[in-house]
């Protein structure tokens, strides 16, 4: 029997196209010297599969793997599901690991999503390495996760609501991990990773899905951290903001420096892609993106987006600032300010006529300027903070917060918009006086993140005990633990607590 009907075989009864009944019966009518698309044709005018699509992934995956030379695994009952990358959302796979004393339990609910056996695939070709990844990383998809973790040593994980939480039972041999972790690595990029260790890059599949992938050499061996960019770009409203109105308003100004922050994982990206979407949609701008790597992909609407990755397409952010300004940008979108010298270009490009958006890894308004202005020298300050006085537009710190009902995270924020009160305070260095600064700037749309997390507990949407461990307000502490209604640092009440039947929309998980 020819090398790509044998991979045809055993793909469709993997991936539960074709019974072993019927691939025999497919064998003894058509004799054992058939091409690969008789069989398929055969399969197809007797009914035997109805899903076209998914039988034309198995021959394409089969044509792959046969140009290899291996043969299959003889036995297909032993060998569950370890080629293929068929989108099956129905496929059923066992998951009973051999007896491991080490085994870790899966959480309920997730095993079953379609998570391929991955005791032994280390011997297996290349494309069915691929295969084997695109359905763990389907999975990983379906069963709503955020990251994906494939590590030696332990079964493979996801990130589901902010917890950690097992995709199977059976823990990833060295080899194995090794295996599947450089199979998606792209050619020429796998030295890299022996060379340095690490490896950071992005990976878009033929689904068009993409992931944002960190490959590490550790002691135990190779570990993957794969984290799942959504499916399309979702307006702030939809990502959960109630403000979201404020946010857009800040991106009507035509030059300025607006800072998005947050811890890591706290959705800083997300939220700057539907910053960039929402221009995308009521400017006509030539808007310049610099990421490492490019997560999100836009598509040109009213704007014109160049989008440029370092390490691909530029040497560092720094350099890409340099030649951002040259490109006739109107906006300028900087995937992480991390050092001097892309701060100083950004404080710059926004000083001479653009709108700058950048990201930093803060948790508050305060710390988010001290952070920003701290990385120049003591000779520099008076200058630079006349400068961001002037050119700040606003900050938005955020961070994700998990829902009492346990359906996903929702967002809390702490926004600060410059105004002359916020322009004095950090020309003067006095960023402790922001917060009062925030409680009198109620009106314009500012709001500390104490504000944002209690509106969430007053709404049901948090539980008591998350709200006591993130508030810093000894005053809305006491209330909270007293049962006594709140209206905030300085504001206006809160109003009536939200219909809990009634949730608001949100990506965060």
């Amino acid at each position: 029997m020819n090398l790509d009907v044998q991979w045809f075989c055993y793909s469709a009864v993997q991936q539960g196209l074709l019974s072993r009944e019927e691939i025999n019966a497919l064998v003894d009518a058509l004799g054992e010297d058939t091409d690969l698309i008789t069989m398929a044709q055969t399969a197809l005018d007797n009914e035997l599969c109805t899903d076209v699509d998914a039988l034309q992934t198995v021959i394409d995956d089969a044509t792959a793997c046969a140009e290899s030379g291996e043969p299959p695994p003889d036995d297909l009952d032993d060998e569950p599901s370890e080629v293929g990358g068929i989108d099956r959302q129905d496929a059923v796979y066992d998951l009973t690991p051999e007896s491991d004393d080490r085994a870790s339990p899966a959480a309920p609910g997730v095993a079953g999503h379609g998570v391929p056996d991955l005791s032994n695939v280390s011997a297996l070709p290349r494309a069915a390495l691929q295969g084997a990844m695109k359905n763990l990383l389907a999975a990983a998809r379906e069963a709503g996760g955020s990251d994906m973790h494939l590590s030696a040593g332990v079964a493979p994980f996801i990130r589901l609501h902010g917890n950690i939480v097992s995709l199977t039972q059976a823990r990833l041999p060295a080899a194995s991990a090794l295996a599947l972790n450089t199979a998606v690595i792209p050619d020429g990029d796998a030295d890299t990773l022996m060379e340095d260790l690490d490896l950071n890059f992005a990976l878009e599949l033929q689904d068009r899905t993409r992931y944002r992938v960190n490959v590490v050499i550790h002691k135990d061996g190779a570990k993957g951290t794969y984290h799942i960019i959504p499916d399309r770009i979702l307006s702030l409203e939809e990502l959960g903001f109630s403000n979201h109105d404020v946010m857009e308003k800040l991106l009507d100004h035509h030059n300025g420096l607006i800072l998005v922050t947050g811890a890591a994982g706290s959705g800083k990206t997300t939220t700057l892609a539907a910053m960039v979407e929402c221009l995308n949609n009521k400017r006509q701008s030539h808007i310049i993106t610099v990421e490492d790597p490019i997560e999100f992909v836009f598509e040109s609407k009213k704007c014109f987006i160049t989008q440029r990755e370092v390490g691909t397409h530029t040497y560092s952010y720094a350099s890409s600032l340099k030649g951002a300004l040259r490109e006739d940008p109107d906006v300028i979108i900087i995937g992480e300010l991390h050092d001097l010298e892309t701060i100083e270009m950004a404080i710059t490009a926004a000083e001479t006529g653009h709108l700058v958006i950048g990201t930093l890894h803060t948790r508050d308004a305060a710390g988010t300027l001290d952070r920003l202005l701290g990385v120049f020298p003591p000779s520099q300050q008076p200058q630079i903070r006349a400068m961001t006085s002037q050119s700040l537009r606003g900050v938005v710190c955020q961070q994700l917060l998990a829902r009492a009902d346990g359906t996903g995270r929702a967002v809390a924020t702490e926004v600060l918009i410059n105004n002359a009160a916020v322009s004095k305070v950090i020309r003067e260095g006095r960023t402790h006086h922001l917060a009062g600064v925030m409680q009198t700037g109620v009106g314009i749309g500012m709001r500390a993140m104490d504000r944002s997390v209690f509106e969430l507990y007053q709404n049901k949407t948090i539980s008591k005990e998350l709200a006591l461990a993130h508030l810093r307000s000894t005053e809305l502490i006491s209330r909270i633990k007293s049962g006594t209604p709140a209206a905030g640092l300085g504001a206006p009440p809160l109003g009536p607590p939200s219909d809990p039947k009634k949730k608001s929309g949100g990506w965060f998980r």
